[in-house]
């Protein structure tokens, strides 16, 4: 019993515990790479902002839910696995949007979204295994997120209202 809690608690800290660096991707036409090959796609998070390139909800949403059913993989970044920061961070790259690689400091960027004032598109960050940010995923329009949690181990989509996630909901970010 007690191996099985030491796996289920280190599967479970695979989001936010990853360190690892992203391979660069091929980008859509049109869309300028976040930085030079073997460039960390990061931002100074204390500007409290991220960018190089701007897009709306909708079509990172749609990016997004595109990407339904790709495996959970810890430090992934690419459409062979992700992890939920490597998720955001390939998704908002794929629209010329650089972000951080990590949860926590994907929480510093953009600005801070009550809740009535969610749009398609928004960042919902959540306390999974510690205190603060440690869960991210991508709003894509009313009560409904698409994420990559390691639980049932692949890119899929929840409600924010369900019990789960509402008693662990952080708050929401709005990085475009």
């Amino acid at each position: 019993m007690r191996v099985l809690l030491i796996v289920v608690a280190a599967l479970s800290t695979a989001c936010a515990a990853t360190g690892a660096q992203p391979r660069p991707f091929p980008r859509p036409a049109g869309h300028p790479a976040a930085g030079p090959p073997g460039s960390s796609p990061t931002v100074e998070p204390a500007r409290g902002n991220a960018t190089s390139g701007s897009t709306n909800g909708y079509e990172l949403s749609g990016t997004a839910l595109a990407l339904r059913g790709t495996p959970y993989r810890n430090g992934g970044t690419d459409p062979n696995g992700f992890d939920c920061s490597g998720f955001v961070w390939y998704v908002f790259a794929q629209h010329g949007v650089s972000v951080p690689r990590t949860v926590e400091d994907q929480f510093r960027v953009g600005g801070v979204v009550p809740p009535p004032d969610l749009r398609a598109g928004d960042l919902v960050f959540f306390s999974t295994t510690a205190p603060g940010a440690s869960h991210v995923g991508i709003l894509v329009g009313g009560d409904s997120f698409v994420h990559a949690p390691s639980e049932r181990g692949v890119v899929r989509i929840d409600r924010l209202g369900a019990p789960y996630w509402s008693s662990r909901f952080l708050g929401a970010r709005r990085v475009r």
